[in-house]
Parts: structure tokens; sequence; C-alpha cells
């Protein structure tokens, strides 16, 4: 009986589950309700279980149809970058990535040149270059592949380093010479500071690496864009933490110094992070080894 199951009308029963809806679906598969409707009574025959419970106003899954939907999602899923991985691997590399990024500096600095590089290599590749500094979902969003500061949480992706990102903390000679040079951390919040996303600052003793100082900071000017951050600090309005390679060329001017000479912040790795598939398509197993390597030549 099981060997008869059409997997079409498993992998609609995913899509119906996924999003919650058979018109959705039927629309999605540009096929008409009632085949949609037609497929999962004929799957539940087949199986002789209950997957949907169906009402006029709603649609809800039964317990064994929550546990079929979860282990078809990922099966299908793995199918399919099998199928991909099988005709990308005998093919051009080419097709469409879809890049999530952090913004400012990094992203349209340094990550969007090697983007442009990496098109004009490979002319058949498209690439969705997205800018948000929200902690994406990769399966979630839709995305293929995200560069980010800091480091991976998630055991089922991968994150390829691609280089340490160094810190500073930092003010203008105008802005110390105004209001004076914090003594140590702590006295931050006598300062004015502008914060990013982070406010909650770590500091590490220069002399005694497992010495640490963490500091809840109130910012006078909140913005997520780190060039706007620089700018102010230039203006002399407060104190920044912001990576040092956002503003090499102010600090080596003098137009920005370091604020403190025995705490530093810990570097901070950017990486590449990215499903952890067995089957992972040409064109994305290119472009990471492209990146790295780019990398690689900026950093030697």
């Amino acid at each position: 009986m099981l060997n008869q199951i059409n997997l079409t009308d498993i992998r609609s029963f995913v899509l119906i589950a996924k999003l919650g809806n058979f018109t959705k679906a039927a629309e999605a598969l540009s096929v008409s309700r009632s085949h949609v409707s037609r497929q999962i009574a004929s799957l539940e025959t087949e199986m002789g279980v209950t997957l949907l419970i169906r009402t006029t106003r709603t649609l809800r899954l039964t317990e064994a149809g929550q546990d079929f939907y979860h282990q078809c999602e990922q099966a299908l899923e793995r199918i399919d970058q099998a199928l991909i991985a099988a005709v990308d691997d005998t093919q051009e590399v080419r097709g469409k990535i879809r890049v999530n990024c952090v913004g400012g500096y990094l992203g349209e600095e340094i990550v969007a040149p090697i983007v442009c590089q990496f098109i004009q290599q490979y002319p058949d590749i498209d690439i969705s270059l997205d800018f948000s500094s929200h902690r994406v979902d990769l399966i979630e969003d839709e995305f293929d592949i995200a560069f980010r500061m800091g480091s991976l949480e998630d055991a089922g992706f991968i994150a390829k380093k691609l280089m340490d990102i160094e810190m500073g903390t930092l003010a203008s000679p105008r802005y110390l010479q105004q209001y004076g040079r914090p003594s140590d951390p702590k006295s931050l919040g006598q300062h004015h500071c502008l914060v990013g996303s982070v406010i909650k600052w770590r500091f590490q003793d220069k002399a005694d690496s497992s010495k640490h100082s963490d500091v809840q900071i109130k910012g006078q000017m909140q913005c997520k864009n780190g060039r706007v951050l620089v700018q102010g600090a230039l203006a002399g309005i407060g104190i920044i933490r912001v990576p040092k390679i956002y503003c090499q060329g102010h600090i080596e001017s003098g137009e920005l110094e370091e604020v403190f000479q025995d705490w530093l912040i810990p570097s901070v790795p950017f990486s590449a992070i990215y499903h952890k598939d067995k089957y992972q398509p040409r064109r994305l197993r290119m472009f990471i080894e492209f990146m790295k390597q780019a990398f690689e030549e900026m950093s030697g």
C-alpha cells in the first residue's frame, strides 16, 4: 500500500501545512483548490491516517499530521538539495544565490565589491544582496548564506571565519578635551556615548585577560549605522564602540583616538554562515570559496 503513495501528494501536503491554507497552496502550485483537496484525501486514504482536520473556517494538523509534516519537510529538503547538486555539478556555475549581510562599511565597502567580482567571473550567476542588521533565520527568511559578526549559536549551520574584526572605543580629541578621558569602563556612565545595536559593552584588561568589565551603556544617540556613529564621534558629541576598520583613516590621522590604554575589546569574528547540507549547490560552494580566497588576499 505505502509504496503506491504519490510523492507529489506529499509535497502538496507539506505546502498546505506550511501555508496553513488550501487556497494559498493551490495558488502556489498553480492548480485548483479542489485538486489539492483530492490529493490530501487520496494521501489520507492510502495511509489510513487523518492528517488534517478541516472545517469551514479552520485548518489544523492532527498529532499524526504534525509528526508526518516535520519528517517529510526535512526529507523533501534533502531530496531537493540532492537534485540541485546533481544538476549543478554537471553544468556551468549558474543560478541564484540569496545573500544577507550586515550593511555599513563591511557590507558596502568589502563584501559588495567581492560579490561584483564573482558575478564578473561567473556571468550566469544572479545574486540577491540584502543588507539588514537583524539576525536572520536562513531557512525562514530563505537566504542561502549570511555574513555576520559574532559567534555562531545554531549548531545546524556552518560558520566559516573570514577575518577577525578589531574593535575600538574611540572619541575625538575635541570631546576628550571638553569632557575628559574616562578612567575605566565603569566611568562611561558619566560620559556621552553613541550606540548601535549593542548597548552592553564588554572590556578585557590588557594586563590580565581573565579580568573583564561589562558596562550597560545609555546612549545619547542610538543608530545601527556605523558610518553615522563615526560621524558623531568626529563631530565631538560622544564616545563610540565600532570596528576599527570603519574608521582606520581617521585613527591614523588623529581625528579619533582610543579612549582606554589599559582596557581592550576582544576581537570579533566575521564569518560566512550557511546551511549544514550534505548536498550543496555548486554555485554556493564556488561563492563561499571565492569569498574565502578574497578575504585571505585582503588579510595577507
